[in-house]
């Protein structure tokens, strides 16, 4: 069974109410981009436009490979398209108040596996049928984990410490699987000679780590000042990482202490297997169903008997940490979010297509649409619908995520 063979085997499309007008601050488009993710979709066409890309504002981050439609706007923005091999932005108008994450209220999801074998798909239908009756624990999956390093090290958690040198060093010398080829080179040259600015600063590549190394040559000590040259929309991720993790080890903590191994099953990320319950939603207490997690943030004021309190108390022990530890003084942006999410999603408008898979003669392929709310992932239901192991199965030995369920 096979996933993004193709970018439109996973189509993904903002729903929002958002209508534009003729007049207003803000110029609106509609992003049709394919193999980028956004940020690097929108720093793309600033390039060409010539437009700073602090003006635009988006709402929310959509998957590199992918075929994805979502919309943005752009302050004091041009009423012009821009198109090339992977980027479509078409203006659509002028609106009143910058675009964002509370100006679309879920996405439309049109994915296709391919590959599959007769038995595989009987599996697939089976679990189809628990899907539509259950519910799907709502984790941050592996698409928001980016930026952490391959050894497993989050950059936000060496700020936390007051590390500043660390941190630096993990967020510009560390690789990552989508590095353009100039930024490897550059972080091959930081790597080996991690301190020799002097000598690096006419050794770098033209990329964004130049203007930071060029920073250290001149301030050899100023980690911190250095860190701030790092794009804000990256500063940010690098957040947004550590505490989804910490929200993520809640949720997981919450349902193994609640539930018997029996009645959960184990759902594979690429660091760690993460429980999901295995149960219908007519078994399940409504409290349960509406579920709300708070973000660990140095604002959180938890209520003591709160049902996921307990749990988050004991991830921040484990983590040698406590909430005022979630505020970074030294610097006034970006900051650890105060919010809530919900700990379970129901797919909606859930409906399926079965057909042969031309890309594998003698297979057939199985096509998904369904909408789920904003910032649920799509790719776990996918990850639960082909789970691989009972829980207890997986706290023996790590789960192979190719595996059928």
């Amino acid at each position: 069974m096979k996933l993004k063979s193709r970018p439109d085997d996973f189509q993904v499309e903002e729903l929002t109410s958002v209508t534009p007008a003729s007049s207003g601050e803000f110029a609106y488009y509609r992003l049709e981009k394919q193999s980028l993710g956004t940020p690097e979709a929108i720093q793309k066409f600033c390039k060409s436009l010539r437009i700073d890309p602090r003006r635009v504002r988006y709402g929310g981050l959509k998957d590199r490979h992918a075929l994805t439609i979502q919309y943005l706007s752009i302050d004091d923005g041009p009423p012009r398209d821009f198109r090339d091999a992977l980027i479509q932005l078409k203006y659509l108008g002028q609106v009143e108040e910058p675009y964002g994450p509370h100006a679309f209220h879920g996405n439309r999801f049109i994915i296709t596996l391919r590959d599959i074998k007769q038995e595989e798909l009987d599996k697939l239908l089976l679990e189809l049928d628990h899907l539509r009756v259950g519910v799907i624990s709502n984790y941050y999956d592996d698409q928001r984990f980016g930026s952490v390093t391959e050894d497993n090290q989050y950059i936000a958690r060496a700020l936390i410490d007051g590390d500043e040198e660390k941190a630096l060093r993990l967020a510009i010398s560390s690789y990552y699987e989508h590095d353009r080829s100039q930024d490897r080179k550059a972080k091959v040259l930081l790597r080996s000679q991690w301190g020799q600015w002097s000598t690096l600063r006419y050794q770098m590549p033209p990329t964004h780590l130049e203007r930071i190394v060029m920073h250290l040559a001149r301030a050899p000590q100023d980690f911190r000042g250095a860190f701030t040259l790092i794009p804000f929309f990256l500063r940010n991720m690098y957040l947004s990482a550590y505490q989804s993790y910490l929200w993520n080890s809640v949720l997981s903590d919450w349902i193994i202490t609640n539930h018997s191994p029996s009645e959960l099953v184990a759902v594979q990320q690429k660091k760690q297997s993460l429980p999901m319950l295995n149960r219908t939603r007519g078994t399940i207490k409504p409290d349960v169903l509406s579920l709300q997690i708070p973000l660990a943030s140095a604002r959180l004021r938890p209520e003591p008997d709160e049902l996921a309190t307990a749990s988050l108390l004991r991830v921040l022990a484990k983590e040698g940490l406590q909430l005022e530890d979630m505020r970074l003084k030294q610097y006034r942006e970006p900051f650890f979010s105060k919010g809530s999410r919900a700990a379970f999603y129901i797919p909606q408008e859930l409906s399926h297509e079965i057909g042969w898979d031309k890309l594998n003669k003698g297979n057939r392929k199985l096509k998904l649409s369904f909408t789920l709310d904003r910032g649920s992932y799509a790719t776990l239901l996918v990850k639960r619908l082909t789970a691989c192991k009972p829980w207890q199965a997986a706290t023996i030995s790590n789960c192979d995520p190719e595996c059928p369920s």
